[in-house]
């Protein structure tokens, strides 16, 4: 029993060897030339810039007392 159970542990260890060594040859989408491309405005998702970028200090102003988009202190968001 204990050499069928150690058997079957290196075999497990065989496998996910195989599994790990497969993600090792990955090369990233996105080539650094191309990333200009990603960076410009008419990729983003709104067709309103300001009044996002507006309502998104907003949200920060109301909800960072309780960290919501990870940015320190709070209050009335007037600064």
């Amino acid at each position: 029993m204990k050499n069928q159970a150690r058997s079957s542990f290196r075999v497990l260890l065989v496998l996910i060897g195989l599994v790990m060594s497969g993600c090792s040859s990955l090369k990233p989408w996105v080539k650094p030339y191309e990333r200009q491309n990603l960076a410009d405005p008419i990729m983003a998702f709104s067709r309103a810039q300001v009044s996002d970028n507006y309502l998104h200090h907003v949200h920060q102003a109301r909800e960072g007392s309780r960290g919501a988009e990870g940015s320190a202190g709070g209050g009335c968001g007037c600064n």
